[in-house]
């Protein structure tokens, strides 16, 4: 990844506990959870959690991370929300939702 973001050892903001429920949220931190907290936020996080990490990981290190995992855990409307907000390069998303692989788990319907 070409940027690191500030470590920031200290307690997450209250606000994500909602995102992080099933975890002892107590116990997490942004230096030692940080690529958990990341892919809940970027999944399924209301904007003040977007703003907070953005602000956190700023937008090339959060593009650079979503980049080397291929959107893994991303859906296809994520990845083209973070396509738009974040710079995640178009040729790359269009690839990866195009994998049929990856088609599978968008077209269940238990979710």
């Amino acid at each position: 990844m070409n940027a690191n973001p500030p470590t920031n050892p200290s307690r997450l903001p209250d606000f994500l506990r909602k995102v992080l429920w099933e975890y002892d949220f107590d116990s997490l931190s942004w230096e030692k959870d940080r690529d958990l907290v990341i892919a809940r936020v970027l999944r399924c996080g209301e904007w003040p959690m977007i703003r907070w990490l953005r602000e956190q990981a700023g937008d090339d290190f959060l593009r650079d991370w979503i980049e080397q995992r291929e959107g893994a855990g991303l859906g296809n409307r994520q990845l083209r929300f973070w396509q738009l907000v974040i710079g995640v390069r178009k040729e790359l998303v269009d690839q990866w939702i195009r994998n049929p692989q990856r088609s599978v788990w968008e077209t269940r319907t238990d979710r």
